[in-house]
């Protein structure tokens, strides 16, 4: 199925960066659109976090549509950033609009780490944060794995939700090619995304490919019987796509992991 497009669920305007890096590498290329991503009104409490920035240690983005939501918001607040705040980012694409936007220094895990929180979680400068405070800008609702670990930690963690997720069934001609499984390969990046497809997925779809960015996604796909998985070494563009090209179709679970993603 070489001629078929490869289906992708990333939402908003990271979504052309994905199909830009896909059609490089002579992939068709179709978005399901099941998603859209929504900034939301700080409530009086979550304007509070905003003005007091300067007192937190460390601030923590989670993805690049937060990263925008969180500069905006910083702009409007504070002329000249405070000094002392470490940033740090899950990833490389957020920590590129984190640092481009504030002109700031965010430290992120290496490409190719794998899970974000997790891998987050592994780097030195989070290993002991006893007293200090630390803002999770996030969106709303999601895992609570970082909350939790760096309340284990000894920071004293606030959640900023500056947006919301809301999901679309497929259109009908989407629908359709899902239960004919005719598309080279699926592509998600989040749970919510996945979970939501699947509803949608027959048994031809679930044996053809299903590129996911963590070993965490996979793990889920394998619980709604997807037999062929490829797990990318990051969420980037560019592991996304060297992952779909290298997929298999019609093999028995590939499940391609760097053991790194395992972490």
């Amino acid at each position: 199925m070489s001629d078929a497009p490869v289906l992708i669920a990333r939402p908003g305007a990271r979504a052309q960066a994905l199909v830009e890096a896909l059609e490089q590498r002579a992939c068709r290329v179709r978005s399901l659109d099941i998603m859209q991503l929504e900034p939301c009104t700080p409530t009086p409490a979550e304007r509070t976090l905003l003005y007091d920035l300067d007192q937190f240690a460390v601030v923590i983005c989670t993805s690049p549509f937060a990263a925008d939501c969180l500069s905006e918001a910083i702009e409007a607040r504070w002329p000249q950033l405070p000094t002392g705040v470490r940033f740090l980012a899950t990833g490389a694409s957020t920590a590129e609009v984190l640092g481009e936007r504030l002109g700031v220094d965010v430290a992120a895990p290496s490409r190719g780490s794998g899970s974000a929180s997790e891998a987050l979680l592994a780097m030195p400068e989070l290993e002991e944060l006893t007293h200090q405070r630390v803002l999770i800008a996030a969106g709303e609702g999601g895992r609570e794995l970082l909350e939790r670990t760096l309340g284990e930690r000894g920071g004293r963690v606030a959640r900023l939700a500056l947006y919301r997720r809301t999901l679309h069934p497929p259109r009908d001609e989407d629908r359709r090619c899902l239960a004919a499984g005719a598309y080279r390969a699926l592509l998600v990046t989040s749970a919510e995304q996945l979970e939501h497809l699947q509803q949608w997925c027959s048994d031809a779809s679930r044996a053809r490919p299903l590129v996911v960015s963590s070993a965490r996604l996979a793990t889920l796909a394998h619980t709604y019987r997807f037999s062929c998985v490829s797990i990318a070494g990051d969420a980037t563009p560019a592991s996304l796509a060297a992952t779909v090209a290298g997929a298999q179709g019609g093999t028995p679970a590939s499940h391609h992991d760097k053991r790194a993603s395992d972490t």
